[in-house]
């Protein structure tokens, strides 16, 4: 039987064990990946790893690493609320870069399971790939588990949509993983019951990947000339199944959130959407809890830069608080409850994630501004909803008029429906109970459709959770090294106070976003302009150090994203003739080019606000 154990025990018990087998603990990183255009947010423990397990560099804390990552993965948000989905979550991770594979990897997985959490090797099922045309069945794996004492009718061969990762684009690094997975004891659902059935019997609790294959342009599936192990284990849905709990949220780490909403429901609101039937209660509870928890991450991640708005992650922000107030409204929550939520979540987090503390009054301030917004909104929505009401009333008085024998229309549009959710935040339900008080229903078919072509271009919006390798092309290596100029060189034009606090970069452009109170001008634009230009023309070596925290600020570097480790190593660039003589030298994970001179031509093409004493600049590389 599990033992019974909680987040802050789990977390310790993995990063030492992992330690004892030669892994050096390595800080988690920002929520908000700088140099990849493929994702909003880090969707996995293996995400910012990328320039390592590509083999692009060599990783300053060696080849064995282990660490918690905070990830952020939206593509099931709509799911929310059921007993398994999460839109933010812990993942525990430990990596192999070029370094031990199969065999390690798997009875270290076993030997951590039974030996340190207490699971019955008898609860443990197996998965792996089961081979294709073009692609050998992966036997090593299962006789590594048979070895182990899992026995044959315990590993499930399962195809490449199971049993696969990657690449995370056309080509690219991939291969084959295995899964594990608890029995809980219920009954089969039918024959065709195995590991990845919903039926609830089989939980999936860890996943190890085994990139040995380059898939070609052609098609084909080649073996890597190097060997990485990826793995994770998630810290929420590991704790709830280790304590026999129903969903993640009766754990530790949700218990206080949800005490909070509770706390906040006694309170008087006259809202009168309180009463609710049980499903819609827990759906409602696990959303607030859910979304409020995600978004006090992201607004007090270490790097920040992410605002509620109307583009990519800032857009996804803005949705996961919006839903959250929706949600609140239902429970009779008072306006005014994203602040105290924060303060429950920052409060139970803070010891792990000390940036949320740090960042306690951007969090606060955000949300109140965007709860408030979003509560005149809900109320612009009513005003429009008795306007359609009162529209299709006229409409049947001027029908029945001319046509005794009309049937009045009793129904709202699904369209109409639809934009009181798309425009004004009214989820269906909230339509329907306001139409129900009119004496109307609504065309929930007709709603169900407009939802569905939503989805679609929200997905493409949000971004997918499956994307795992960054593209780290030249485009994207060089507008990153830019950035670290243009960084330096605000620094140098408008005072030592312009710290980033963003970056997004694609192929085509960089973002940027600073602390600087007000807006630059013509002159100062143009000085920036000509400082970048100077040191791309100087055609500046850019070199590699790895050192401590404290080493790299001794040296001068700018360094704005802690480390939780204090003798852990950390890449330090500097652009300049030496490490003494430069002109930018900041800790960062890279990639960067050799040599500034192939930058090409630096150009602002805009200049604007972010948010309050944050400005923020697009810039391209013009060749």
């Amino acid at each position: 039987m599990a033992m019974k154990i909680t987040a802050d025990q789990l977390r310790e018990k993995y990063l030492r064990f992992f330690e004892s087998k030669g892994h050096r603990i390595i800080s988690g990183a920002s929520l908000i990946p700088e140099n990849d255009p493929t994702v909003l947010f880090t969707t996995a423990g293996m995400h910012p790893l990328v320039p390592y397990l590509m083999g692009k560099q060599e990783h300053p804390a060696g080849t064995r690493l282990t660490d918690v990552q905070k990830c952020v993965r939206t593509g099931d948000i709509d799911e929310v609320g059921d007993s398994a989905h999460l839109t933010f979550f812990e993942m525990l991770g430990n990596w192999s870069l070029n370094d031990y594979f199969k065999k390690e990897a798997i009875s270290w997985s076993f030997e951590f399971l039974t030996q340190h959490l207490g699971f019955s090797p008898e609860q443990l099922n197996v998965t792996v790939f089961q081979g294709e045309p073009g692609i050998p069945a992966d036997e090593e794996a299962v006789g590594i588990w048979k070895s182990l004492g899992i026995p044959e009718e315990r590993i499930f061969r399962l195809p490449r949509e199971d049993n696969w990762w990657g690449p995370a684009g056309e080509t690219g690094p991939c291969g084959p993983d295995t899964e594990m997975f608890i029995d809980t004891g219920k009954d089969k659902c039918g024959p065709d019951c195995r590991p990845g059935c919903h039926c609830g019997k089989y939980i999936e609790i860890w996943n190890d990947v085994f990139m040995q294959y380059n898939k070609t342009a052609e098609g084909k599936f080649e073996p890597l000339g190097r060997h990485n192990v990826d793995t994770g284990m998630g810290v929420e849905r590991t704790i709830c199944m280790m304590n026999g709990l129903p969903t993640v949220y009766e754990t530790d780490v949700f218990a206080p959130i949800m005490a909070k909403i509770d706390e906040l429901r006694a309170s008087p609101s006259g809202d009168g959407r309180a009463e609710l039937d049980q499903a819609s209660l827990t759906r409602s509870r696990r959303v607030v809890a859910d979304h409020m928890r995600t978004a006090t991450f992201i607004l007090g991640d270490q790097k920040g830069g992410v605002t509620p708005g109307n583009i990519g992650a800032n857009y996804v922000l803005r949705r996961l608080i919006r839903s959250a107030v929706r949600h609140a409204r239902k429970l009779g929550i008072e306006p005014g409850f994203t602040v105290k939520m924060a303060e429950t979540i920052i409060d139970e987090y803070k010891h792990v994630y000390p940036e949320l503390d740090q960042n306690r009054e951007r969090v606060t301030t955000e949300l109140l501004a965007e709860e408030t917004r979003f509560g005149k909104t809900l109320d612009e929505g009513k005003k429009e909803f008795d306007k359609c009401i009162a529209g299709i009333q006229r409409g049947n008085e001027f029908r029945a008029a001319k046509d005794p024998s009309f049937v009045p229309v009793t129904q709202l549009s699904g369209k109409q429906a639809f934009r009181l959710y798309d425009t004004y935040g009214y989820p269906l339900e909230m339509t329907q109970e306001l139409a129900k008080e009119a004496g109307f229903t609504v065309d929930v078919a007709g709603y169900e459709e407009c939802f569905k072509a939503h989805q679609e271009l929200s997905r493409a919006n949000v971004g997918s959770a499956k994307s795992g390798l960054a593209e780290h092309s030249e485009e994207t290596t060089a507008l990153h090294t830019a950035t670290h100029l243009l960084h330096k060189a605000l620094k140098v034009v408008l005072g030592d106070h312009c710290n980033q606090k963003g970056s997004n970069i694609t192929a085509e452009r960089l973002r940027l976003d600073f602390t600087h109170g007000e807006k630059m001008t013509p002159e100062q634009i143009k000085a920036v302009e000509d400082l970048v230009n100077e040191q791309i023309k100087a055609d500046l070596p850019v070199t590699r150090e790895m050192m401590t925290l404290d080493e790299a600020r001794a040296a001068g570097a700018t360094a704005l994203f802690s480390s939780k480790y204090t003798d852990e190593k950390l890449s330090v660039y500097t652009m300049g003739r030496s490490t003494t003589d430069f002109f930018s030298k900041e800790v960062c994970t890279g990639p960067h080019v050799e040599h500034t001179g192939v930058l090409g031509h630096f150009k602002i093409k805009k200049e604007e606000s972010s948010s309050a004493g944050v400005r923020r600049i697009k810039a391209v590389l013009e060749k």
